[in-house]
């Protein structure tokens, strides 16, 4: 048989492990199209049809977060990257693996059709988001298109992980190759092990961390990783240190029923505390200031004889274009290291340095007291809000705990104002896939219909609190997700508004004293409201609501789940919020 380019990119992804390849059609990238469908057989990778760009990269950024392995995304030309360039931006401050193929020309004039190939050609295509992937290339022979894949997956997810982009030319894709090419030897082309950290530095993290009175650890990132996860909470109990999770930004850390999770009392304890442990932590100063909403000033917390052990790869992936490094922190003992290796080597290394017995479990108990005081306050308070109309967040969040808590779930997206984490029980690394990153809407759904992508066939349940406004700039793909028949479970937190607007134009207008009430104007939903069960009716997913009345959420949402577990098939349930 007749071997084409394209057909040598589908071997290579295949040797990948690669299971899909979201897309939205294009003519840049028709060889490769076939290629999937024809040379491949529409298998590993298999086509999820997507009727957006920035869907498609969402789909393959959550699934990734779900599956800690890449999927690939065929992106046409330039339009095709343009259009998904703010997911491509998300994947990025997110350090999440995505294989972006473009495709690309024809480079070559005397190939190109008149206008259209022209306006779609770009010089080089990579340019437009080489300053957030990871890596670009532009490949212009069959050998260099090999070689460029190869190092792509092999960048892609190396840590710290992150997208990459490949232009493949149309001529490339389509053009015969040679008999005699052979397929490399992808084993041999594997990501380099991970970097643990010089000993020297974690024997100095050890003892000082042995020696303290009143440790605390910092925990955001760690979490993608089972095995950190697993360590962080053995560490935890040798030093009888408390862990405040910055889960928001990143993924579970420590199981919320831990009695050293004491979360909420993060300022308090930084304010207290003589060494901190930060691991994986996105903005070290963020962490360690207090903001006034107001005024947008910042002011430290942490006490200034504090001393600071920071791990993380993040210095690894500095850009100059955004500055998701954020600002500077003085630290101590600042280690470059995965925190996978780097925490149980310093479990190993405490010990044999723990030090007395008896102060670490006075400590652990009064630490113990806290953690059960704030879980009990959490339910205190959602208790008090449990009749409001608008429904409270509160209420939803222990609502939809109530259905699932029997089952195998993972939470996909959404924080709603926190109360999830404060009332249900995270126990797994994987109970939440955390945020979308780089703060661009329109990735919740896309990347919870990925996480369910990763799941299916698995009978776990994946859920999605879907924030209305997110979801308006995306809602076609719930069309893939019906489609392609991903079981998952949107709940729509249906404020009826861009709520997080609201807030800010509030305080402007009281910092000018002028109309407080003139603050939802330019911001509201509402007139019309949306008919969000309607429109997923439209689109083949199973719709409930709106509910707006606190006792019609438990039954909205047991036909939801019956669905999803009976019939296999996406259901949203819309609620009307406060």
């Amino acid at each position: 048989m007749t071997r084409y380019g394209s057909d040598l990119v589908v071997d290579l992804l295949r040797g990948f492990g690669i299971e899909y390849a979201a897309l939205n059609p294009g003519a840049t990238f028709r060889g490769l199209h076939d290629s999937l469908v024809n040379y491949g057989g529409n298998e590993r990778p298999e086509i999820i049809l997507c009727c957006h760009e920035e869907i498609s990269v969402a789909i393959a950024h959550g699934y990734a977060k779900a599956a800690g392995k890449p999927m690939a995304v065929g992106l046409h030309d330039l339009v095709g990257l343009q259009h998904a360039s703010m997911a491509i931006f998300n994947a990025w401050c997110d350090r999440v693996p995505v294989l972006l193929l473009g495709g690309a020309g024809p480079m070559a004039i005397e190939h190109r059709r008149p206008w259209i190939d022209w306006i779609h050609t770009g010089l080089v295509q990579g340019q437009l988001v080489r300053d957030y992937v990871k890596w670009d290339d532009q490949p212009s022979s069959i050998p260099s298109m090999t070689e460029a894949l190869l190092r792509a997956h092999r960048i892609a997810v190396t840590e710290p992980q992150g997208p990459v982009y490949v232009a493949l030319d149309a001529a490339l894709q389509e053009g015969v190759v040679p008999a005699d090419t052979p397929l490399p030897e992808i084993a041999r082309y594997a990501r380099p092990e991970r970097l643990q950290g010089s000993p020297a530095a974690l024997d100095a993290a050890a003892e000082l961390l042995a020696r303290a009175e009143r440790p605390v650890v910092l925990a955001e990132r760690l979490g993608r990783h089972a095995g950190a996860f697993d360590a962080l909470r053995e560490l935890a109990e040798l030093l009888a240190a408390p862990v405040v999770d910055l889960y928001s930004h990143g993924r579970p850390n420590l199981a919320n029923t831990h009695p050293l999770d004491l979360t909420a009392a993060k300022n308090d304890l930084l304010r207290e505390a003589d060494v901190i442990l930060s691991l994986d932590v996105i903005d070290l100063y963020g962490a360690f200031a207090e903001t006034n909403p107001a005024t947008r000033e910042p002011s430290m917390i942490v006490g200034a004889g504090a001393r600071v052990i920071h791990i993380t790869l993040d210095d690894l992936a500095a850009r100059s274009w955004v500055a998701d490094y954020q600002r500077l922190v003085p630290v101590e003992i600042h280690i470059i290291a995965d925190t996978a290796l780097a925490v149980p080597a310093l479990v190993e290394r405490l010990r044999s340095r723990a030090g007395s017995e008896g102060e670490r479990t006075a400590r652990f108990h009064r630490l113990k007291a806290a953690h059960e005081a704030s879980r009990e306050e959490g339910w205190r308070q959602a208790r008090s809000r449990w009749d409001d109309v608008p429904i409270s967040p509160a209420r939803l969040a222990a609502e939809v705990w109530e259905r699932i808590k029997t089952e195998s779930w993972v939470l996909a997206n959404g924080a709603l104002g926190g109360w999830p984490r404060r009332l249900w029980e995270w126990t797994r690394h994987d109970a939440y896939l955390g945020f979308s990153g780089g703060a661009g809407l329109g990735y919740g759904l896309g990347a919870s219909i990925g996480a369910a992508l990763a799941h299916r066939g698995s009978g776990r349940i994946v859920v999605d609190l879907q924030s209305d406004g997110d979801f308006l700039y995306t809602p076609s793909a719930l069309w893939t997700a019906a489609h392609h028949h991903i079981p998952l479970l949107v709940v729509m937190c249906n404020n009826r508004s861009y709520g997080n607007d609201e807030v800010h134009q509030e305080l402007v207008a009281r910092a000018r004293n002028r109309p407080v009430e003139n603050k939802v104007v330019g911001i509201r939903l509402e007139k019309p409201p949306v008919d969000f069960a309607g429109l997923a009716r439209s689109l083949g997913v199973h719709g409930e609501g709106p509910v707006d009345v606190p006792g019609e959420i438990g039954p909205a949402l047991r036909r939801a789940l019956r669905v999803i577990k009976d019939q296999g098939r996406p259901a949203l349930v819309d609620v009307v919020m406060r």
